[in-house]
């Protein structure tokens, strides 16, 4: 059955935190608890000091961001200031996926969550590509 498109209504911030759950889960095991113990933010933009600090001038250009110290990076030593997060942004999830047509809004979050899962783990291309086969 069709649904009528009049009818559509785009994901709000819990359905793409959903989605970035279930791409969570869908991680080796290997991956899934460490992934799990960083913190998941889900905006509908970046805030714009963050666009300020990094030099972007269009929200829209960031889908997402890993903050925090790469595991590779750590040391016991460390006194943490804050837990390591990573921010995915709706709107420039949404307008991504609106661009491309031709994957799934699962599948582009999964993809987002899993490149800047890749900053914690401290994974290669190599790495990521094993994980997220998105360039296949």
């Amino acid at each position: 059955m069709t649904q009528n498109p009049a009818a559509l209504v785009a994901p709000d911030l819990a359905q793409i935190e959903a989605l970035a759950e279930a791409a969570i889960a869908a991680l080796p095991d290997s991956y899934a608890a460490a992934a799990r113990a960083v913190q998941l933010r889900i905006e509908d933009f970046p805030p714009e000091d963050l666009c300020a600090e990094m030099g972007i001038d269009d929200p829209f250009e960031l889908t997402g961001l890993y903050e925090g110290t790469p595991l590779t990076e750590k040391s016991v030593m460390d006194q943490p200031m804050q837990p390591d997060a990573i921010w995915l942004f709706r709107r420039p999830i949404l307008d991504e996926w609106a661009d491309r047509g031709n994957v799934t809004l699962g599948d582009l979050v999964a993809h987002v969550l899993v490149h800047e899962l890749a900053h914690h783990f401290g994974w290669s291309d190599a790495d990521i590509a094993r994980v997220d086969p998105w360039w296949e």
